[in-house]
């Protein structure tokens, strides 16, 4: 044993062995009683029953990953759409050594290469990305946010959404592509896709798909030698499995979706001539450190969190919204039509509890499914939209409505003028649009209408947290959330490995400890027994 390496019984010196996760721990029985080191014993010095190694966070998940993309941390935050993921969060959580995207989704161009431009000031060359989301009907909206990450040389993008490769997607991967002496091809430009579905995973495990770059190509907006190298890489360099998470999700269950992409990415690995190696990893539902460590027990190389994020100290959303997530639990979150795909019936998760938005929108589209028109629209249903829901005259409100399409989309405005029923749903999109920017602006007169996206992430972060100092808003950066999720799993994993050898944990360690609320070091051991050994493998 090291000299001067104390042998600790107590459950207060046994939970300090095991939470110094840089140091190794053993477990030894001296004198016909059990305790645990971090120095390795030497002959005569008790018997060794059990040992983990050193478990820091940054050894969960897959080192390659850490490697390709420049990490200290297998730890992603996803994009929240409305510049919620500003520039702050991801400046933050970069610095910590992870990898952040900027929520680009629903803003306008200028905004965007702001906030690009600014990243790039702050970060340098230190790893950061930008959310591009796929936009079928406005796929200008696209080529925008492409021109502007090649513009800041943004080297990430986080694509969301997409059921089928577009043009701009595979124009900025195809951009990136360089011969390499060692691997063939290199890709700059890396592609982390969300998926939630086999046939979507598909898409981005395979090239780019050659009727897409030949068309690239003719147009001039790739290189020759591009166009060559295109056969050579898959579409992403990772995929995301996105499980129950808050906004637009498919609910899937984690536990049955990171396997299957996993299986998927071996497979396609057979097949693999590039240098590029694809990674798996995991988010919807990853709120509490025994989430991150059954994500990294499924397979996946990294994790990432979203919901959990939007009540950051750095999130820009309104400190009101912040204490709503806050005291939010597993079962609050509901399903509510959602404001782009209106029409296909398609929903978002959202937080339920404190807002009326999810029994408005509802009956948004229930009027949509039963009534061909505005006029059509029964007295009594009009007045309560106009007094309770919109707050506003219909008329008042296709007439901004029809401002803004006037300037942005004319041909909605023309099939609007020909097609009362598209000139209803667009009315009712106003107020879906509307409530989400409410809410991050923090819009008092319509707090019982904010739309705020969550998913039960929330609810298990705040369970976790409840009655320490992470339980206010105003304590919770996002460094600091990324930090206590990954060591709190790595403590659960060391755990999890001394179990499998037998030892018996006292229940005053079964747990990592965050600071308690009162600021001392953490919430103190309770009265336990020394680990025993109930069995050696």
């Amino acid at each position: 044993m090291r000299a001067g390496e104390p042998v600790h019984h107590d459950p207060e010196g046994i939970y300090q062995v095991l939470s110094a996760l840089e140091s190794p721990c053993y477990v030894l029985r001296q004198n016909n009683r059990t305790g645990v080191t971090q120095g390795c014993p030497a002959p005569g010095e008790g018997t060794l029953l059990a040992a983990a190694g050193a478990l820091p966070p940054g050894r969960l998940g897959a080192a390659a990953f850490l490697r390709r993309h420049g990490l200290r941390l297998p730890y992603m935050a996803g994009a929240m759409a409305g510049g919620i993921a500003g520039t702050r969060l991801v400046t933050a959580l970069s610095r910590a050594g992870c990898l952040a995207a900027f929520g680009a989704a629903g803003l306008p161009a200028e905004r965007i290469d702001a906030a690009l431009g600014r990243l790039r000031h702050e970060l340098g060359e230190a790893p950061f990305a930008c959310n591009l989301i796929h936009t079928p009907m406005a796929p200008r909206l696209e080529r925008a946010c492409v021109d502007l990450c090649l513009r800041h040389g943004v080297r990430w993008v986080e694509a969301s959404a997409f059921v089928q490769l577009t043009p701009e997607l595979v124009r900025y991967r195809l951009t990136g592509l360089r011969p390499d002496p060692v691997t063939g091809v290199r890709a700059e430009h890396r592609v982390i896709a969300k998926v939630s579905r086999e046939e979507t995973a598909h898409l981005f495990l395979r090239p780019a798909p050659e009727p897409l770059v030949a068309e690239l190509l003719a147009q001039g907006r790739i290189t020759a030698e591009q166009a060559a190298l295109a056969a050579s890489v898959p579409m992403a360099d990772a995929l995301t499995a996105e499980a129950d998470s808050g906004g637009h999700t498919d609910r899937r269950p984690l536990a049955v979706l990171v396997p299957a992409l996993v299986r998927l990415r071996d497979l396609a690995r057979r097949d693999q001539r590039g240098g590029t190696e694809l990674h798996v990893g995991a988010a919807g539902g990853i709120g509490s450190p025994q989430a991150v460590a059954a994500a990294f027990a499924l397979g996946a190389d990294y994790v990432v969190t979203g919901s959990v994020n939007q009540a950051a100290v750095e999130a820009d959303t309104s400190p009101a919204v912040k204490r709503l997530l806050a005291r939010s639990g597993i079962a609050d979150c509901v399903m509510a039509p959602a404001a782009d795909m209106f029409e296909q019936g398609v929903q978002v998760q959202v937080l339920g509890r404190g807002s009326m938005f999810p029994a408005h929108a509802a009956r948004l589209y229930r009027l949509y499914r039963e009534y061909d028109s505005l006029d059509a629209l029964p007295a009594a249903d009009r007045r309560t939209l106009e007094e309770r829901v919109l707050r506003r005259p219909l008329a008042e409100v296709w007439q901004e409505t029809a401002a803004y399409l006037r300037d942005h989309h004319p041909g909605q405005l023309a099939r609007a003028e020909r097609e009362p029923r598209h000139r209803m749903a667009l009315v009712f999109r106003w107020y879906l649009a509307m409530t989400s920017r409410w809410a991050i602006a923090g819009e008092p007169a319509r707090a019982a209408d904010w739309q705020i996206w969550c998913g039960p992430a929330m609810g298990a972060f705040n369970l976790w947290t409840a009655g320490t100092a992470l339980a206010a808003p105003e304590h919770r950066p996002a460094g600091e959330i990324a930090g206590r999720l990954l060591r709190g799993a790595a403590y659960r994993i060391r755990l999890g490995q001394l179990r499998a050898a037998g030892v018996r944990i006292p229940a005053a360690c079964a747990e990592y400890r965050l600071p308690p609320a009162d600021g001392s070091t953490d919430r103190g051991a309770q009265p336990g027994s020394a680990p025993t050994v109930s069995r050696i493998s």
